[in-house]
C-alpha cells in the first residue's frame, strides 16, 4: 500500500466535519493545495468561504503524493507550448508561475521550503535534442536558462538545462501552513465531508450526510472534476499514474533533477526530522490500465540501488495526474454564461506551482478583478467549459472502457462513479478505475475521485 514520505509523522490540522447545513458566498470542494490556497486568498479579501474535504485530513491526497518541487520548470514544456500558443502567451504562463511562487513564499513558513535550482538532464541523444529545443524556446520567450554538463548526478550527462532561483517544499506542511492562515482570516474548513451531488441551478450541493451547502459560487478543486466528461476530443483530460520512492541518504543535493529521456526520472532530496532523504521516481502509464504495478517499483528500486548506491527505499507511493491536450491547465470560470462554477484541473504533474496560480486566478475572478493569465488558463478554450457544463447536468461515461471492463474484468467491482469495471492494483492494493481515474482501497473506500461512494465488494 502507498506510504508517502510527506505523510509520515505529520500532525494533521485540527478540523471538524460539517455538522449542519449552511450558506456561504463561495464553497470550495477539495482540500488540497489548490483549494486551501484559494480559500486563504478569498478569506483575506473578506469573502465568506467554506471548504469541504472528503478525507480525514487536508493535503493528504494529490498534494501529499507529489514530488514537492515548486518550480516553473515544468519539464521540457516551453518548446511544445510554442506550437500552440504565441510567445507572449507562453511568457504569460511562465511569469504566472514565477509570480505565484514568489507571492506564496513571502507568506510561507520558512521551514516548509528551501531553495534548489532545477535541472533538465539527458543521457541519450534523443533527450539531448529535446533540451536543445527547450533552450531555444527559453531564448524566444525570455526565460533565463543555463546549458551545462555539470550536475550532482553520479553519472555523466550529455547535457542539462539549469533554471536558477527555484524551490522545493514539504507539500503537506506547506499546505497546512496556508490552512492555518485561511482559518485565521475567517475561512471555514471541514474534513470528513464528502460531496455527493452538485445542484447547479439550485446553487447548492449535498454531502453524504445529507447536509446542504448553499452558495453564490462554487469552486471544484478536486484534481479531477466531480462529474464525468464525455466527447472532449480536443481538450480531453487523460489521467497518468507515476511512481515515487524515498530512502535515507547522507547529504542533501543543491539541485532537483528531471530527465528528458524516454524513460523519465525525477530526483530531489528532502530534510525531514533531522534526516536527509533521497526521492527518486518516474515511469508512467494510463491510470487503471495496468494490474501489476509492482514492476514499476521494482525497476525504480533497482536503479536506485545500482546507479545511486543507496539502500532500498523505505517509502513507496504513486501520483495521479490529469493532463490537458495543450499542456495548460483548466482554471477559472467554466464559461461566461455560467459565472457561478469554477474549476481547477489538468496540472500535468506540476500541480504545486499551478495550484498557487489557480488560487490567484480564481480569487481574482471571484472578486471582480482580472488576472494576467486568466484568459490563457480559461476552461472556455477548446469548448471545454461548455461541454463540462453539459455534463454537470447530463452525466455521460467513457463507453470504450466501460464495455471493455465488462468483457475482461467481469468479476471486478464496478466504480461507483459511472459503473466502469475497476482494475485491481497489486502493488498499491487499490481498485483503480480506467475511465476517469477513481481509486478505492482494498476495502472499497474512496481514495481519489471523481467517485464519491465506496465500492460494493462481494
Amino acid at each position: 500500500m502507498q506510504n508517502s514520505l510527506w505523510l509520515q509523522n505529520v500532525t494533521p490540522t485540527s478540523l471538524n466535519s460539517l455538522s449542519s447545513s449552511l450558506n456561504c458566498d463561495v464553497c470550495i470542494v477539495g482540500g488540497g493545495l489548490t483549494g486551501i490556497y484559494t480559500a486563504y486568498l478569498l478569506a483575506k479579501k473578506g469573502v465568506d468561504v467554506v471548504l469541504l474535504e472528503a478525507n480525514s485530513s487536508i493535503a493528504s491526497g494529490t498534494t501529499g503524493h507529489s514530488t514537492g518541487k515548486l518550480t516553473p520548470q515544468h519539464g521540457a514544456v516551453f518548446d511544445p507550448l510554442l506550437n500552440t500558443f504565441n510567445e507572449e502567451e507562453v511568457r504569460t504562463y511562465y511569469e504566472a508561475n514565477v509570480n505565484a511562487i514568489e507571492n506564496a513564499l513571502r507568506e510561507a513558513a520558512a521551514e516548509t521550503f528551501r531553495h534548489a535550482d532545477s535541472y533538465l538532464y539527458a543521457t541519450t541523444d534523443q533527450g539531448a535534442e529535446t533540451i536543445k529545443k527547450e533552450l531555444a524556446a527559453y531564448h524566444k520567450v525570455g526565460i533565463q536558462g543555463i546549458e551545462t554538463t555539470e550536475t550532482e548526478l553520479p553519472f555523466e550527462v550529455k547535457t542539462a538545462l539549469k533554471m536558477e532561483n527555484t524551490y522545493q517544499i514539504h507539500p503537506v506542511n506547506f499546505a497546512q501552513h496556508f490552512a492555518e492562515l485561511a482559518l485565521k482570516a475567517g475561512a471555514k474548513l471541514y474534513v470528513n465531508t464528502r460531496v455527493t451531488k452538485l445542484a447547479v441551478d439550485e446553487h447548492c450541493l449535498l454531502t453524504e450526510n445529507d447536509f446542504e451547502v448553499n452558495f453564490k459560487s462554487v469552486v471544484l478543486a478536486t484534481h479531477y472534476p466531480i462529474e464525468a466528461i464525455k466527447g472532449l476530443h480536443i481538450a480531453k483530460l487523460t489521467i497518468d499514474r507515476s511512481y515515487l520512492m524515498a530512502t535515507k541518504t547522507s547529504a542533501l543535493l543543491k539541485g532537483q533533477y528531471l530527465s528528458t529521456d524516454s524513460s523519465s526520472r525525477t530526483v530531489r532530496t528532502a530534510f525531514i526530522d533531522n534526516q536527509p532523504y533521497f526521492i527518486f521516481g518516474g515511469s508512467s502509464h494510463t491510470a487503471g490500465a495496468v494490474q501489476n504495478t509492482q514492476v514499476y517499483y521494482e525497476m525504480l528500486e533497482k536503479e536506485l540501488v545500482s546507479e545511486y548506491g543507496l539502500p532500498k527505499p523505505e517509502y513507496l507511493w504513486s501520483a495521479q495526474d490529469p493532463n490537458t491536450a495543450d499542456y495548460i491547465p483548466y482554471v477559472g470560470r467554466i464559461s461566461d454564461s455560467e459565472p457561478r462554477i469554477y474549476i481547477a484541473t489538468g496540472y500535468r504533474k506540476w500541480g504545486l506551482s499551478n495550484s498557487l496560480v489557480a488560487g490567484e486566478i480564481i480569487s481574482t475572478e471571484l472578486t471582480s478583478g482580472k488576472h494576467p493569465a486568466q484568459h490563457l488558463y480559461s476552461p472556455s478554450r477548446n469548448l471545454f467549459g461548455k461541454t463540462f457544463m453539459r455534463m454537470l447536468k447530463a452525466i455521460g461515461f467513457t463507453v470504450s472502457n466501460l464495455a471493455e471492463g465488462y468483457l475482461i474484468r467481469a468479476e471486478a467491482p464496478k466504480c461507483t462513479h459511472l459503473g466502469c469495471k475497476t482494475q485491481w492494483n497489486e502493488a498499491d492494493e487499490t481498485w483503480d478505475c480506467p475511465c476517469h481515474g477513481s481509486r478505492f482501497d482494498k476495502y472499497g473506500n474512496v481514495i481519489e475521485g471523481p467517485a464519491v461512494y465506496p465500492l460494493i465488494l462481494e
